[in-house]
């Protein structure tokens, strides 16, 4: 089925001004979007902002269901929170840890959260495991297993798998149905960051088996920034208590006590963007209207094209890994730092990223590559924006001011 490329791109008024390969980083929005956004900020600008909320409540109850549709879970399951950092924290720092307890994460796990993995152990004794890579260079399903069998004698059992679905440095997908299989049989919760996954592939939070799953809106979902979602299980939420509450996750039931909420909604404040999460909805439908499966069709042919285009070019080196790819392209210039790269291209109208080594120190030093550039692509891309990408890259040992 063909790619209706002239449609996105009349929607997305960006294409006009800039090749923009950060869709990673954050995604050119659709008209559908702004204006959603702009028109609540209107509106609250009119009548005022709790009574412009109040009008748009029904506004914001679609964006639980269109999101639930995305993933595949209830309603109530979902809790919208102002980014994918703070919905993965509000998981992890839920969870009580205590001396030996093991959190097993993976190599391409993304820096916030081996800073947070790190500070828990600190506090408790918790213990922070490194799973192996397998051959392809994702996360070995055999060490995984192993590694939970392991749990007696000198060495404490896990007590929660948290890895990466697509790391934020390179094209790999991480096998993470394997992981949920996994976790299942073991009884281990597992926490998936979906942060570059979520808008570039489907999600069925029932396939996978995770219990909780964190993800971003300006990503691949195309939604404004300052937004994103946390996904957990029904059957655990109640064992999860936020690391703090107020008056939209609680209810002070007598001057001694407090009720917390029955749902993921425990995990939200009360002060929230309205805007954004209205914006948010409009992102999940207009990707749900293009369909997520045509989405990563799109998406993966367009960064193989970028990535066989890369290698025939004198210096440049691909690095990403992984049986299956997706729509981050990782690469380097022989002689020349990614920083510089990444300056040239935007000099050139190409909108790219740099992954330094510290966003991923389990992975990065460990295969001898120093930062890397970033492009990632979206639907809304074409090939001749690739080309331009090429075309603009500076030669090998080329030094640049």
């Amino acid at each position: 089925m063909a790619f209706d490329i002239d449609r996105a791109r009349r929607d997305t008024p960006g294409t006009r001004n800039v090749a923009h390969l950060n869709n990673a980083g954050a995604a050119l929005p659709p008209t559908q979007v702004t204006e959603a956004v702009i028109s609540h900020l209107r509106r609250e600008a009119e009548i005022g902002g709790y009574e412009a909320a109040a009008a748009a409540a029904g506004q914001v109850e679609s964006t639980y269901a269109a999101i639930a549709r995305l993933i595949n879970c209830g309603t109530d399951e979902v809790a919208v929170i102002e980014n994918a950092t703070r919905a993965w924290g509000m998981a992890f720092y839920a969870m009580a840890f205590a001396p030996g307890d093991r959190i097993l994460t993976g190599r391409s796990e993304y820096a916030s959260n081996v800073i947070a993995f790190l500070q828990v152990a600190a506090r408790t004794g918790a213990i922070v495991e490194i799973v192996d890579d397998d051959e392809y260079g994702q996360l070995s399903i055999v060490d995984l297993r192993r590694r939970l069998e392991v749990g007696d004698g000198d060495v404490g059992a896990v007590k929660l798998i948290a890895i990466t679905h697509v790391p934020s440095h390179g094209g790999l997908v991480n096998p993470v149905d394997q992981v949920g299989a996994a976790a299942r049989e073991a009884g281990v919760p597992f926490l998936l960051d979906a942060c570059q996954s979520v808008g570039q592939m489907p999600i069925d939070v029932g396939r996978i088996g995770c219990d909780m799953l964190a993800a971003t809106g300006r990503k691949f979902l195309r939604g404004p920034r300052g937004t994103g979602f946390l996904y957990v299980r029904s059957g655990l939420i109640n064992e999860l208590e936020p690391p703090f509450l107020g008056i939209h996750s609680a209810t002070w039931s007598a001057p001694d006590q407090f009720t917390i909420r029955a749902d993921a909604r425990r995990f939200e404040t009360w002060e929230t963007n309205i805007a954004g999460k209205i914006g948010l909805g409009v992102a999940v439908e207009y990707a749900l209207s293009w369909g997520v499966e045509a989405i990563e069709s799109r998406v993966t042919a367009l960064a193989e094209l970028l990535r066989e285009k890369l290698r025939s070019v004198e210096g440049v080196q691909v690095h990403d890994q992984g049986q299956r790819r997706c729509g981050i392209v990782t690469f380097s210039v022989a002689g020349v730092p990614a920083q510089n790269v990444h300056q040239r291209l935007s000099e050139n109208g190409v909108n790219t990223s740099v992954s330094p080594i510290d966003y991923a120190r389990f992975d990065l030093p460990r295969r001898g590559l120093p930062d890397l550039v970033r492009a990632s692509v979206h639907y809304y891309n074409n090939e001749q924006e690739i080309d331009r990408l090429v075309s603009a890259l500076p030669g090998p040992d080329v030094a640049l001011s």
